[in-house]
């Protein structure tokens, strides 16, 4: 099955029903038809063919949507590019995808005169001048579902970003399996507030409820009051969040409230969420949100606790239908249940490979299943619990510490509102955690109270070294937590910047973690 089935075969295809929207506007699925097909004439006549790739580089907007869909109509794979993104970025993403035209905005090009340079090597197309009719009747051409739909880029934690290679029948079999998880039906409205240049909003967001004839909310960026006001125009139904979505939420002044009645359920994933920050969405908002798992290079969600039955708080639920789920040893061999071992993930959603990469794509898909380098542990239901990244793992003289089960427990006092723990190398144990941890709003806890209460709960290998208290943590353009930034500003112990006195409350040295029992 390809993606413009989806379109052509919803329950609500070619109808007055709405299909996508915005803050001003909604457009239904006849109108999202007409526009799609106007584009893909449009991509034709620029010298686009099929086969080919079609950069998009716009902030979320119904012109987006209607570029992807336009793209996978003329049999054009769509690589969306995030719009922050410097020219060395862009030129690396352009680059390595081999992209053919690029559509992007006014304001972007203005910020990256090197777009249309003399000499650029790839055409622009200013937004602006997207066509809106058709010339013809033609339809569109016949796809092969295992032809190229999307190149997502990966975040490159570990060196360049690598493009990710998602199909046709990929993305098919992601937006339906999600469709059946959420229990999605054609009253389903979709409010979108994570960027289109990652999988959980094209997916979770998009594909999945318009393959049931539902609808899709667009919002340009995420604002705490914005998004709120946004609830309250549009009446959602649901919406996928990222933690930090959360953390900001619960971040807003008490007499902040909306109306959340038409909300049937929360969806947050794409990194670590605490229980303690879902319980006070939950106890908050009076909201039910599911957490879930998955990557690019599974399509999105591999894993989501159910509307109905057992939610288990700290899990990400069971396997969702259609795909298959184990945990494995580091020699590949399946692990008994309530043991540690590799997510592996196999199905119709997998990946088609990494673009140009087919030594990394090897290493990476392994007899059919997906490596995902997530540590996990399966309880008897099934549900998964993650334990932690395999890279974000610290060996501390030898020792396995996950930064997972520290950032859990410190989560647990009542003045953390989210924390990062990462290794810094020392001097005869290679290395050590250390914690940097956001308060709630008006807290007063200081570092040393936030080390007595690790003390007090996790053994002392597991302390933290040191633990500094910010105002917000670095993150990556998805919103998860970017763990290889904080390793690359943390100053090793023992180092000539790490000894005496701390500055002030918002560093504990060394000498001052061995107060409260935090000694390597």
């Amino acid at each position: 099955m390809t993606l413009t089935h989806l379109l052509w075969e919803s329950p609500a295809a070619g109808t007055g029903n709405d299909c996508l929207g915005d803050e001003d506007r909604t457009l239904s699925y006849a109108e999202v038809e007409d526009l799609a097909l106007a584009f893909a004439e449009q991509l034709a006549e620029l010298g686009v063919a099929e086969g080919e790739v079609l950069g998009i580089m716009l902030e979320n907007s119904i012109e987006l949507v209607i570029g992807m869909l336009g793209a996978w109509i003329a049999g054009v794979t769509a690589t969306p590019i995030n719009p922050t993104f410097t020219e060395r970025e862009l030129s690396y993403q352009l680059e390595d995808s081999a992209t053919k035209l690029l559509l992007t905005e006014r304001s972007i090009l203005d910020r990256l005169p090197g777009l249309t340079a003399p000499g650029s090597a790839v055409p622009v197309l200013d937004v602006a001048a997207m066509r809106t009719e058709r010339s013809s009747d033609a339809g569109a051409i016949a796809i092969d579902p295992a032809s190229i739909a999307l190149l997502i880029y990966t975040s490159g934690s570990t060196g360049q970003p690598k493009g990710v290679m998602l199909d046709h029948a990929n993305l098919d079999a992601m937006a339906r399996g999600m469709a059946a998880h959420a229990e999605m039906t054609a009253e389903e409205r979709a409010l979108v507030v994570l960027p289109f240049f990652h999988v959980n909003a094209i997916c979770v967001s998009w594909l999945a409820p318009m393959s049931v004839g539902g609808s899709t909310i667009i919002l340009r960026r995420f604002a705490p009051v914005a998004f709120l006001e946004a609830i309250e125009k549009h009446r959602p139904t649901y919406f996928s969040v990222v933690p930090a979505i959360l953390a900001r939420l619960v971040q807003l002044p008490s007499d902040v409230s909306t109306d959340f009645s038409s909300i049937r359920f929360v969806i947050c994933g794409a990194a670590p969420v605490s229980r303690e920050l879902l319980q006070l969405c939950a106890e908050r908002f009076g909201l039910l949100i599911i957490e879930g798992y998955g990557l690019t290079e599974a399509t999105c969600v591999s894993a989501g606790n159910p509307l109905r039955g057992p939610q288990k708080l700290g899990t990400v639920g069971p396997v969702v239908s259609g795909q298959e789920l184990k945990l494995t040893d580091e020699h590949g061999a399946e692990v008994a249940v309530g043991e540690r071992g590799e997510v592996r993930i196999k199905g119709a959603t997998v990946m088609r490979g990494y673009l140009g990469r087919p030594e990394a794509t090897a290493e990476t898909v392994v007899d059919g299943w997906l490596r995902t380098g997530d540590v996990g542990v399966l309880d008897e239901d099934g549900y998964l619990s993650i334990v932690d990244r395999i890279k974000d793992m610290i060996i501390r003289g030898g020792e396995n510490i996950y930064p997972k089960e520290i950032e859990a427990h410190l989560a647990t006092h009542q003045a953390v509102l989210e924390s990062a723990v990462v290794g810094a190398p020392h001097p005869t144990l290679g290395e050590v955690p250390v914690a940097y941890v956001v308060t709630q709003p008006g807290s007063e806890a200081t570092a040393a109270e936030l080390l007595a209460h690790c003390s007090a709960g996790l053994m002392k290998i597991k302390v933290p070294a040191r633990l500094e208290v910010v105002s917000d943590l670095p993150r990556n353009p998805v919103g998860k937590v970017d763990k290889p930034e904080l390793r690359r500003q943390t100053v090793p112990i023992g180092s000539a910047n790490d000894v005496g006195a701390p500055q002030n409350d918002a560093a504990v040295s060394e000498t001052a973690a061995a107060s409260v029992g935090a000694s390597v």
